[in-house]
């Protein structure tokens, strides 16, 4: 009885939540995955969002342990899946790299976030 009043509680509120609060493009999931320790360095990273994104609005860096960015090209939207970004990665030496993100949705709608990987030593 209590589990099907929240369950329609919460149908109630995602149905008033404005549509604009529902559409930024967030984080889905990502290639190396948030937090994971991989046992050899990725040749890029993959981000996959929830919305389609503007390419000429949304990016990425990468920084190592010491906080200093690592040189890279520029990430780029894949044309095939407009919620993917992409970015080529030099060789990396084993150790902790932070991933931050910014993302401007087709909507219009900024997010952005940050994550983290290690490379096995």
């Amino acid at each position: 009885m209590m589990r099907q009043f929240l369950v329609r509680l919460i149908a109630i509120a995602t149905a008033l939540t404005p549509a604009s609060a529902r559409a930024h493009a967030f984080l889905d999931h990502a290639v190396p995955a948030v937090g994971s320790i991989v046992s050899t360095a990725p040749p890029e990273l993959r981000l996959f969002f929830t919305q389609e994104l503007e390419p000429s609005f949304s990016g990425l860096t990468l920084s190592g342990d010491d906080g200093r960015a690592i040189a890279t090209g520029a990430a780029s939207v894949d044309p095939l899946n407009r919620a993917e970004m992409v970015l080529k990665l030099p060789p990396l030496a084993p150790g902790h790299y932070r991933v931050n993100w910014h993302v401007v949705s087709t909507d219009t709608h900024r997010t952005e976030g940050t994550f983290t990987f290690d490379i096995q030593r």
